[in-house]
């Protein structure tokens, strides 16, 4: 298997630490509002390296953080006129109905930073005791950014860069403009924990130090997270734990790739921002799923409606090949051809593109034994298609209930039987007008009837 490391920017042959099992830490949200297209993007990618890191037999230990406590909670929190625990309370609980409905697993492991407060109060204490960090005239603890050669050595940035071209604060206390806070003293009326530098809490980059070496210890094996998070985040994580511990802090970083919406970075400000619940209101859960995971995680991702549009044809076409096959018993299938190639792709730094393209073949060669009537070979290379399929989290329903599920307000499943019932009698009358005219009306308000041997079977488009 070979990954890629941004820390070397190559693919590498992948060994873990320990043999057999992989420690991995990704950064989680920030939860002062509801999940966006960019995090479900983080979100999937990850959740299918995992599945197929456990797929190929590793023991896999993966910690998801979530931050908590920083100042855009206490804004938002104060903007509502609730408390900053309520608030985040709300919208962990949120991003719990969001990942479960995109089909994701949740971690070994999901850390908050309030609940390691202690951890993190002892980390930057070993900093100033090694003369890594020191505490400023504001009552801030700051990280030393010069007493770490190595700095920058992920994005690949110059220190004396980073300082010459910094915008410093004339009321910061900072040593040099590079420095970062570990420790922010607490405002008049601030939500605070006590500490030996008094009252405040964690700055953002040092929580998430503190909570991977607690859970994983001071190396491990994969470090993951969004593209905008390799500087200054990693960064100053390697920079601060390296440190503390004075061990190598990862053995391979990964980010996933960026979230264009209509070839055009998403923001708030363009208007072009989608919430993760605001896309499932108008497309299905598992279609944005396949939609993600037809791109490799590392590639750039283009939202569009015509790209979600031919994400769900595409899935569809898979769950045709599936529908009205049941699938042979996992323990009745060897191994195939298909296991490899597939396995082939995806030991490539998880090329999940060319995963999909061995499902769409396996979906192509149950097509063709079902026409050449060969139902025992078709309920064989179904249940391959099923198996491959679940490692990246698609093909897991019953057909028939992917293509019954709708949005609210369309028209219901008992409806749609009552008029294909109608049509069939229409047809028995031979009054073929009255059943062109039930097959449009449904059409035209996203119900296609697909007629066979068999009788009518209908989806939504």
């Amino acid at each position: 298997m070979r990954i890629y490391n941004t820390l070397t920017r190559q693919k590498e042959t992948f060994k873990p630490i320990e043999p057999g099992k992989i420690r991995m830490y990704v950064c989680g949200m920030t939860v002062y509002d509801y999940c966006h297209l960019g995090h479900a993007r983080v979100l999937v990618a990850f959740d299918v390296i995992t599945r197929y890191l456990r797929h190929r037999g590793y023991d896999v230990h993966y910690v998801r953080n979530i931050t908590d406590i920083d100042d855009k909670i206490l804004q938002r929190a104060d903007e509502n006129g609730e408390s900053y625990s309520e608030l985040t309370r709300r919208m962990i609980q949120a991003m719990h109905q969001d990942e479960a409905r995109l089909g994701v697993l949740p971690p070994s492991e999901e850390p908050c930073a309030t609940s390691h407060i202690d951890d993190i109060i002892a980390m930057i204490h070993k900093l100033i005791s090694s003369g890594h960090a020191y505490e400023a005239d504001n009552g801030d603890v700051y990280f030393a950014v010069e007493s770490f050669p190595d700095y920058g050595k992920l994005s690949r940035k110059k220190l004396e860069d980073l300082v010459a071209g910094a915008r410093v604060d004339v009321q910061e206390a900072k040593r040099s403009p590079a420095d970062f806070a570990l420790w922010k003293a607490a405002k008049p009326g601030e939500v605070s924990w006590d500490s030996p530098w008094g009252e405040g809490r964690p700055g953002w980059h040092i929580e998430c130090s503190a909570m991977s070496t607690k859970c994983l210890g001071d190396t491990f094996d994969i470090h993951g997270g969004g593209p905008d998070l390799l500087f200054p985040h990693h960064e100053n994580e390697i920079a601060q734990s390296e440190c503390a511990t004075g061990h190598a802090f990862v053995h391979t970083w990964m980010h996933a790739g960026a979230i264009r919406v209509n070839k055009e970075k998403m923001s708030k400000s363009l208007g072009n921002f989608f919430t993760i619940r605001e896309i499932l209101e108008k497309y299905p859960s598992e279609v944005v799923r396949y939609f993600l995971v037809s791109s490799h995680y590392r590639s750039q991702v283009d939202y569009s409606e015509d790209n979600l549009v031919e994400a769900g044809q595409t899935l569809t076409k898979l769950y045709h090949a599936l529908r009205g096959v049941i699938p042979a018993k996992a323990g009745d299938v060897p191994e195939t051809e298909h296991d490899r190639a597939f396995e082939e792709a995806m030991d490539d730094d998880f090329n999940s593109a060319g995963a999909i393209a061995v499902l769409h073949a396996v979906a192509n060669e149950i097509n063709q034994h079902r026409r050449n009537g060969d139902e025992a070979q078709a309920k064989q290379s179904a249940a391959v298609l099923v198996r491959l399929g679940g490692v990246l989290g698609l093909l897991q329903q019953d057909p028939e209930a992917f293509f019954h599920a709708g949005a609210d307000g369309e028209l219901s499943a008992e409806y749609i039987e009552t008029m294909i019932q109608a049509r069939a009698d229409a047809r028995k009358a031979k009054d073929f007008a009255e059943a062109d005219r039930i097959r449009d009306e449904l059409a035209e308000q996203g119900v296609i009837l697909d007629d066979s041997r068999e009788g009518t079977s209908w989806r939504r488009a």
